[in-house]
């Protein structure tokens, strides 16, 4: 199971708010309803986080058992 409780602190830690993500980076707000909610999203839309938040994906995800 993929875990998307890295993002949170990321972005606190960068000072990116989920309001910044859907209106000034245009990233959709039913993604942000599946981050939230730790369902599936697209490749590309993780590359556009890492990105945004000038991080790696370790920032974003992490695996779960």
């Amino acid at each position: 199971m993929v875990s998307y409780e890295p993002l949170w602190g990321t972005m606190k830690k960068k000072g990116v708010t989920t309001y910044t993500l859907i209106y000034k980076y245009n990233i959709n707000p039913r993604t942000i309803t599946n981050l939230k909610h730790n369902c599936g999203i697209t490749v590309y839309t993780l590359e556009k986080l890492c990105k945004i938040l000038d991080c790696t994906p370790n920032d974003i995800l992490k695996f779960i058992d």
